[in-house]
């Protein structure tokens, strides 16, 4: 029995474990984090894989955004750290602008609340209903309408040329 049971988790995290990488990266912010956030999740996972039913997927991306979310609350605020010279801003029309711009997106992300940054992650990342999205955090969908909406005015006045692309976008369509 334990053979089969290996097996079969095994055979998840190699068909899965690349996929669940990347939104735990997106929660956690940076590499490290995000497979400290993966393997935590997938013990948890282990430990109770003879009861999952049908499709561990989801089963074990509850557990990434709980786990990052309580996480959060547990740990004390950080302090800002100071630093000497303020990074310059990018001009909307430097070359290598995308990399630049992923670059402000990535630090205005790990600034939002934890609760925005996981809303932003499900809603957008991947690509849930307002609803589901709920269902997963355990709040009713007006919190994560409005968590999404905060979230993104911030996403905007942090980076400003995010309003530059989404209009040329609209322009476009």
């Amino acid at each position: 029995m334990a053979e089969v049971i290996d097996g079969e988790f095994t055979a998840f995290v190699n068909e899965r474990g690349d996929a669940l990488l990347r939104v735990a990266y997106a929660l956690a912010g940076n590499q490290h984090a995000a497979e400290d956030l993966l393997q935590n999740a997938l013990a948890k996972a282990y430990a109770r894989w003879p009861k999952i039913r049908g499709d561990a997927e989801p089963y074990v991306r509850r557990i990434l955004y709980h786990d990052q979310v309580s996480g959060w609350r547990r740990r004390a605020r950080r302090s800002e750290v100071p630093v000497a010279v303020l990074p310059e801003r990018v001009a909307a029309g430097d070359g290598g602008h995308d990399a630049d711009l992923r670059m402000l997106l990535r630090e205005a992300l790990l600034t939002l609340p934890p609760r925005q940054r996981a809303v932003l992650t499900l809603r957008y990342l991947e690509d849930l209903s307002v609803e589901r999205t709920a269902a997963i955090l355990g709040c009713r969908a007006g919190t994560v309408a409005s968590q999404a909406s905060r979230a993104l005015a911030k996403l905007r006045e942090l980076v400003p040329a995010l309003d530059e692309l989404t209009t040329r976008s609209e322009v476009k369509r």
